[in-house]
């Protein structure tokens, strides 16, 4: 059996430290606590200076939103804090989570507070949710925050579930229809080449344009996979660095329709997101840091910095909110009646549920203008490919006709 260096505390309150063989580390802290001794680091000698590997991979938003439900049940029935985190950890399907919940187990045992073992692992927690924990850790309210966090994260899987939803049809159609065009350019076009060379007949303008396609498919093919590469890789160099992400963000909303359900979500998130910590109780200046930090679009974290400097400057938040141009009027006006009233909190999640159902019908919209559209197009590219082969057959029926 492996052997463990472990530290703690005795029932005197007195610090122990010492060696014990024991099956896992699980099995080890039972054994102290039965002892009457409330562990705190224990780790595998031999590695107790190896690297961490919690948290590695990908966790899904949805498993977090569970987890901080069920987390906020059981610390409200009184379940201490470690052993809610033991079980937590044991019952995730993700190992990637299960990791990073034994990681943070382990630092909290160590006698680090919640947010501070969270933070260890920013790809998994971030600002928010550590800035909301830390506050509910002070505040003796853990399980109201993490209940709080719980409907946070969960409205954010539905907007982003509801997004991806509508641009599954038109998404799935048009590459489909890219597929059928690439493969009546590559197969179909050359068999009717081949029988109009044969036959030696003039050919109309269309078929001659759709013959050239179909020979620069033929020859070329291998083009379209270095561009659209190159499109995708230099789009992602560019969204790296700060200046390309605001241009690029900035682009996008002004794009007709999208530019503005694009809006919709940033300032759904932000007034949700805000709305949130100042109810947790977080300073509304770093409240305004963390949305910046998460909202997701350049454009908003900028102004957001913008307004979070005047309110350092003594400004109230209306004023510049108003002055950074992207934030529409009903919202700025809503906030601050919050702002005079003295319930801006409550004020952020309406005006978040409003932008919310606007995403939704923004998104059917969206849907039911693109569907005809985007069938039209398709029609009349297929069609029009069809057409044009047919076309010297129908001059060649004509003329033996007459």
């Amino acid at each position: 059996m492996p052997v463990f260096t472990f530290s703690g505390k005795d029932a005197s309150g007195q610090k122990v430290s010492g060696e014990r063989t024991a099956p896992n580390k699980q099995s080890l802290s039972q054994q102290l606590r039965r002892e009457r001794i409330t562990p705190g680091a224990i780790r595998e000698k031999g590695k107790e200076f190896a690297l961490p590997t919690f948290g590695s991979g990908k966790v899904k938003i949805k498993d977090i939103a569970i987890f901080f439900r069920q987390f906020s049940v059981m610390i409200d029935a009184g379940l201490p804090l470690v052993q809610c985190l033991e079980i937590l950890a044991a019952n995730q399907e993700s190992q990637a989570f299960q990791k990073t919940l034994t990681g943070v187990r382990t630092t909290v045992e160590g006698g680090a507070t919640l947010a501070n073992a969270m933070r260890q692992y920013p790809n998994v927690f971030d600002d928010l949710t550590t800035n909301m924990i830390e506050a509910g850790e002070t505040g003796g309210i853990l399980d109201i925050i993490l209940q709080r966090l719980a409907t946070y994260v969960e409205k954010a899987v539905r907007l982003k579930s509801a997004v991806k939803s509508a641009l599954i049809y038109p998404v799935a159609v048009v590459t489909i229809a890219v597929l059928i065009v690439a493969a009546l350019l590559k197969w179909v076009v050359p068999i009717f080449s081949n029988l109009f060379a044969g036959l030696g007949v003039a050919l109309p303008l269309p078929t001659r344009i759709v013959i050239g396609m179909s020979a620069f498919v033929q020859g070329f093919w291998w083009l379209f996979l270095v561009v659209g590469g190159g499109l995708f890789f230099g789009i992602g160099q560019i969204r790296k660095t700060h200046a390309g992400r605001y241009y690029f963000d900035k682009i996008l909303l002004t794009i007709p329709v999208i530019g503005s359900l694009l809006r919709k979500i940033a300032v759904g998130r932000f007034t949700r997101t805000l709305g949130t910590l100042i109810t947790s109780g977080v300073p509304i200046l770093e409240g305004l840091s963390i949305t910046a930090k998460t909202s997701g679009n350049a454009v908003l974290e900028e102004a957001l910095m913008k307004v979070r400097k005047a309110i350092e400057e003594g400004r109230t938040i209306v004023d510049p909110l108003k002055e950074c141009g992207v934030f529409p009027n009903m919202v700025t006006q809503m906030i601050g009646v919050g702002e005079a009233t003295g319930a801006m909190d409550s004020m952020l999640q309406k005006i978040a549920d409003f932008y919310e159902e606007e995403v939704d019908a923004a998104t059917r919209d969206m849907l039911a203008m693109l569907e005809p559209i985007i069938i039209g197009m398709l029609g009349v590219t297929i069609g029009g490919i069809v057409i044009s082969l047919y076309m010297p057959l129908f001059a060649m029926i004509a003329k033996l006709a007459g």
